[in-house]
């Protein structure tokens, strides 16, 4: 469990608040000692935020001590460096129209308005505030705004704690609550759980790596490895260094918040599932089919069809025979996957393709009833299915009619699984990393070929568990306990 530290010039800043016994001045922090190898998250609310103030020295300790500093000494040097102006001009052309069509009606010509830990009581302005707190996270924020033609953001300050209001101190108060939820929580004499976990998840997806069950059971074995685990969303971002690691239970894209979660978590020091090069290099067909070809690991014949090329219909053809499989890059649960049976459909679909993604990989087509998906951690096969296909289909998703239907399975011990399709699996994995992934298999007698590595494979009750029961769930804690026994 990390410890939250508040740091500011007297004491008597902190005064219309609840007392907490992590609030201390800066020169207490200076000499203050954690517990050995505790994560730290500090909020530094030093009233002195110029180069070689008070907030400065703050913030430049915090990270020689490797404590998480909010602001960060490189946000105090965006300030100090006059960097403001250009995340300004950089505001993206949506966000200054919903600006303005927020404020259309108001008849000043200029306005401030606070962030409190990115938060406003504006919503309409909500979008605004979170491109500027992504840019400049502090706790407190004045943004001035000027209108001329239209409303623009004039300058941005950082605000002091001493210097709010009654009814902004609430706001504060309120926002930091929410932004870290646990800091009114005294730790125990005796704590239940040595780590915490956040878990991400999107309640409302329609195709999630996870059951609510399997989340349940995963929880269950984390509690009993002294693990707290906690379910957040997307907006809580900001909340990362409260945690010890991350699991991420969505599908993951690059240009999703799934990799700036990543990312972020991985700057904080988290053991992260799935960490931001693996959802990098997993995200991309392209880039697998590359990076299988350099290390050798068996894959179907395949090309890569460049958008203006003028000789991709017979180039296609005469390598890779008909029927084949065409692939935009980044489809994921059997979308963006296609199966050619003509030259007529095969133009067909180029053109459809071409429309998404300026390179499409074409794969020589492969009968087999079934796809092994083998589950590989930390370079280690964990369990292993055979997924058929859907009714009627050659593929293990069969969408259309707004539904999708998928093929029956079946699950193996590791040990069942033939040496040639364990070791195929493991030599994908080895070039992308340690991680948590889901190799897909195909077998034609002794020969196999690796479809594509997944960094975020399903783990279904009744299915990827169904050999293993409530072991692959220890197996999965106790690995993301050696991982952030190493971050330490």
């Amino acid at each position: 469990m990390s410890k939250l530290l508040i740091v500011v010039d007297k004491l008597q800043d902190w005064g219309p608040f609840f007392q907490y016994d992590g609030v201390m001045t800066l020169a207490d922090y200076l000499k203050w000692q954690g517990k050995s190898r505790q994560r730290v998250r500090l909020i530094n609310l030093c009233r002195q935020s110029q180069y070689l103030g008070s907030g400065y020295y703050c913030s430049l300790l915090a990270e020689a001590r490797n404590h998480h500093a909010i602001p960060s000494i490189k946000v105090f040097n965006k300030f100090n460096r006059d960097e403001i102006a250009d995340v300004i001009d950089d505001i993206p052309v949506a966000l200054t129209k919903q600006l303005n069509k927020a404020l259309a009606d108001n008849p000043e010509t200029q306005l401030t308005f606070q962030l409190y830990f990115g938060e406003t009581n504006e919503r309409s302005l909500k979008k605004v505030a979170d491109y500027l707190f992504e840019a400049f996270s502090v706790p407190i924020l004045h943004v001035d705004l000027i209108k001329k033609q239209q409303w623009q953001v004039k300058t941005i300050r950082i605000g002091s704690l001493h210097k709010l209001t009654e009814s902004q101190q609430t706001q504060f108060a309120e926002a930091l609550e929410r932004f870290s939820h646990k800091i009114w929580r005294l730790e125990p004499s005796k704590r239940q759980f040595k780590y915490d976990l956040a878990v991400l998840m999107d309640p409302k997806e329609q195709f999630p790596p996870c059951t609510p069950r399997s989340i349940e059971l995963f929880c269950k074995a984390a509690k009993k490895a002294a693990m707290d685990t906690e379910i957040i969303g997307a907006r809580d971002h900001q909340r990362l260094a409260e945690f010890d690691g991350l699991f991420i239970r969505e599908t993951t894209a690059v240009n999703h918040h799934t990799f700036k979660m990543a990312l972020k978590a991985e700057r904080e020091g988290l053991a992260v599932i799935d960490d931001p090069n693996s959802i990098l290099r997993c995200s991309n067909k392209i880039y697998l089919q590359t990076l299988f070809e350099q290390h050798q690991v068996p894959v179907p014949d395949g090309l890569m069809l460049f958008k203006y090329d003028t000789d991709n219909l017979e180039r296609a053809a005469d390598v890779l025979g008909l029927p084949m499989v065409l692939k935009i890059p980044d489809g994921s649960f059997s979308r963006g996957v296609v199966k050619v049976k003509t030259m007529t459909e095969l133009r067909q679909k180029m053109t459809e393709l071409f429309e998404q993604s300026a390179i499409i990989l074409a794969q020589r087509y492969t009968f087999t009833e079934f796809d092994w998906r083998i589950g590989v951690l930390n370079s280690q096969a964990l369990f292993a299915c055979k997924y058929f296909m859907a009714r009627n289909h050659w593929q293990i998703y069969k969408h259309g009619s707004g539904k999708t239907q998928s093929g029956a399975f079946t699950t193996c011990a590791v040990n069942e699984v033939p040496a040639h399709v364990l070791d195929a699996a493991i030599r994908a994995c080895a070039p992308i990393g340690d991680s948590l992934y889901g190799v897909d298999i195909k077998q034609d007698g002794d020969k196999v070929y690796v479809i594509e590595v997944n960094d975020n494979p399903n783990i279904d009750d009744g299915v990827e568990d169904l050999y293993l029961g409530n072991k692959l769930y220890d197996l999965l804690v106790e690995d993301f306990i050696r991982r952030i026994e190493l971050k330490r």
